[in-house]
């Protein structure tokens, strides 16, 4: 994968319009699990944007959009769902954090890993 198809792949992956109705936001705010295969997608997708920018000092608007809003966003809509008993797969909760620590790790230029998580570099 090259830095363009994952830069897609994340903002594709954070678009609400009726023809991305597989979304990982679409999804989530239908109170929907991810499709198999979707989060490995975006942590691979991560890990090549990251290594294509830790050395940039500026990223672009639609992409540092879609970083907010896969770290931020999908743990919004995990816990706004679990309030209203969607009950979500057993590891999207570590998924999502897996998310925000790669989205992190691009806004910084340093590969930041949790040993709660098991998702290393």
């Amino acid at each position: 994968m090259n830095y363009e198809t994952a830069r897609k792949i994340l903002i594709d992956q954070t678009l609400t319009t009726e023809d991305r109705s597989d979304s990982l936001l679409t999804r989530m705010k239908q109170g929907k699990p991810p499709v198999p295969g979707q989060i490995t997608s975006i942590l691979l997708a991560l890990k090549v944007v990251f290594e294509a920018l830790k050395e940039a000092s500026t990223l672009d608007r639609d992409l540092a959009y879609a970083l907010f809003e896969l770290s931020i966003k999908t743990q919004q809509l995990f816990a706004a769902g679990r309030k209203v008993g969607v009950e979500w797969p057993p590891l999207l909760k570590e998924d999502l954090l897996r998310i925000s620590l790669a989205a992190e790790s691009i806004f910084s230029g340093q590969w930041h890993t949790s040993p709660n998580t098991g998702f290393g570099g």
